[in-house]
């Protein structure tokens, strides 16, 4: 699918039907999105799915392994999991899958808050170029996009989610 036909509402759409109806009596599901595009996602699927109250967020800056690297995102938000962690099932959601790297960030940080039974990934478009053994339990959609270039996620005032594409 090229680039510049990716609708990132339909993507939503479908893999928030997916997600639904695979998960959607599951016992002890919790949602967590990944700062900021895959928080933008996980509060539409707690909403969808009936789970505000089991809904929380993560910023995995801290935990990068390119931290010293790349320095502080001006932007850190804070970390917040207002449910039990232990024991609990819970959907890591993110916007773009790429290198693995955030998302073993994000399983590194929840485990300092506690011993998940289960954590699944979802993502609204896994983009290729892994470098860690991490694969999505659920995604919309899977494309090439040049190393060169990023793929992000963007909200408008009204919520409406679009992608931009530009050089890394």
């Amino acid at each position: 699918m090229p680039i510049l036909e990716l609708d990132a509402e339909a993507l939503y759409a479908d893999l928030a039907q997916h997600i639904t109806t695979a998960l959607g009596h599951t016992e002890q599901l919790a949602l967590v999105g990944i700062y900021s595009g895959g928080a933008w996602l996980a509060e539409r699927l707690a909403k969808a799915m009936q789970l505000e109250d089991r809904l929380g967020f993560i910023d995995v800056s801290f935990y990068r392994d390119d931290y010293a690297e790349k320095g502080l995102h001006a932007e850190v938000k804070p970390t917040r999991l207002p449910f039990d962690v232990e024991g609990a099932t819970i959907l890591l959601v993110d916007d773009v899958l790429y290198t693995g790297r955030t998302t073993r960030a994000a399983i590194n940080e929840l485990f300092d808050y506690g011993r998940p039974a289960r954590i699944m990934l979802a993502a609204l478009v896994d983009r290729g170029g892994r470098e860690l053994p991490v694969a999505p339990d659920f995604v919309a959609a899977t494309i090439a996009v040049d190393p060169a270039r990023s793929l992000t996620l963007e909200q408008a005032a009204d919520g409406r989610l679009s992608f931009t594409v530009t050089h890394a």
